[in-house]
């Protein structure tokens, strides 16, 4: 494992060197990980399990005593040091132990207030470190994924469509929102799932017209939309999908809505490939939907996933990212109806020098549950 992250860091620095940097400053969780294999995790955007300095120098670790055994076993080509009362104070020091001196940190990480406590260190210790804001620099690194991440994330996925198909075999009308989020939960995490990817979104007749709707206590009844969004995550690494189901028999709305985005799905995986343009993608899908529900997809058409569940590339209109073999992304459109309710269909897809793996193996024409 240690030469996988000896290849990330050299990748990385490479990076630094190439935009005007000596040294960075490595906050965020997911890359931590990413860069050292330490998995502490943060409790809270103000609350961190510690930090990566990575200079010309040295690579150093800061964690608290809470840490300090968990990262010298897990990061073993990074020094360990244990701050006393907080990385601020130790700040000065460390990046002169690693040779720092213009430092980029993660600006989208990094809070104002943390970073005036950063400041104001430095300022005091009379260093000439120079913190630099910049975007995440292992955002690239991190959107092409390994044979291993890969692998990985289809375990996480095969995990989540095990729950799903459990969950599905004994919906019935009656049961709330709720209870079907928790029985999903229960089910991913029996069958190994580290956690969950992000809250279940469970949402029925209505409801399911709202993209990210909080599961509550209404009761799933016949012929509306069941729309269950979920994912697990294994070894670190997110799966991500959503199924749109009935119980009973559908109404004309629903094949009318159903039919749609399933031809729109298919439509953009076929346009995915390795140089593809992500806005493009998005443009396959939107169009699509458009000649037949022209305000009813709002959201991007899809997002990277890998350690977070939203991360490199966008399939979007808003931002326009080049495709490349190795990334794993979501295909997810949606129509959304008020009052009525809604539908979204969402595979995990790995892009590839050819064209794109459909990772999921759930099919979505099996969407209809007898009761």
């Amino acid at each position: 494992m240690n030469d996988i992250y000896r290849k990330r860091l050299d990748t990385l620095q490479d990076t630094l060197s190439r935009n005007g940097f000596d040294a960075c400053l490595i906050m965020q969780e997911e890359n931590r990980r990413y860069l050292s294999g330490f998995t502490g995790e943060d409790n809270s955007v103000d609350e961190s399990a510690g930090a990566l300095l990575i200079g010309p120098k040295g690579l150093i670790l800061a964690t608290d005593s809470r840490f300090e055994l968990h990262a010298i076993h897990e990061a073993p080509l990074f020094d360990v040091h244990v701050y006393k009362t907080g990385l601020d104070k130790d700040l000065p020091e460390l990046l002169d132990r690693v040779g720092a001196s213009r430092v980029a940190f993660e600006e989208t990480r990094v809070s104002v207030g943390r970073f005036n406590a950063f400041a104001a260190a430095l300022k005091k210790s009379g260093s000439t470190a120079e913190l630099v804001a910049h975007e995440d620099m292992t955002a690239p690194m991190r959107a092409i994924k390994s044979a291993d991440e890969i692998q990985t994330m289809r375990e996480a996925l095969a995990i989540a469509e095990a729950a799903f198909s459990a969950v599905k075999a004994n919906l019935t009308p009656g049961l709330t929102e709720k209870a079907i989020a928790w029985e999903m939960e229960k089910e991913m995490r029996s069958r190994g799932a580290d956690g969950l990817s992000f809250p279940t979104i469970v949402a029925s007749g209505p409801n399911a017209a709202l993209p990210h709707a909080v599961p509550g206590d209404r009761k799933v009844a016949p012929g509306e939309p069941l729309l269950i969004d979920w994912g697990s995550r294994y070894n670190g690494y997110c799966s991500d999908s959503t199924r749109t189901v009935v119980l009973g028999s559908p109404c004309d709305t629903f094949k009318r809505v159903f039919d749609t985005l399933f031809e729109a799905q298919a439509r953009a995986i076929d346009a995915i490939c390795d140089g593809a343009s992500g806005k493009t993608v998005d443009a396959v899908a939107r169009g699509f939907i458009e000649q037949t529900f022209p305000d009813g997809f709002g959201h991007g058409l899809g997002h990277g996933v890998g350690l977070e569940i939203h991360e490199a590339p966008r399939l979007s209109y808003l931002k326009d990212h080049t495709l490349k073999a190795g990334m794993v992304v979501t295909v997810e459109p949606g129509i959304y109806l008020p009052e009525w309710g809604g539908i979204r269909l969402e595979n995990m897809v790995l892009v590839t020098e050819n064209g794109a793996e459909v990772l999921n193996t759930l099919d979505y024409r099996d969407h209809i549950v007898a009761i």
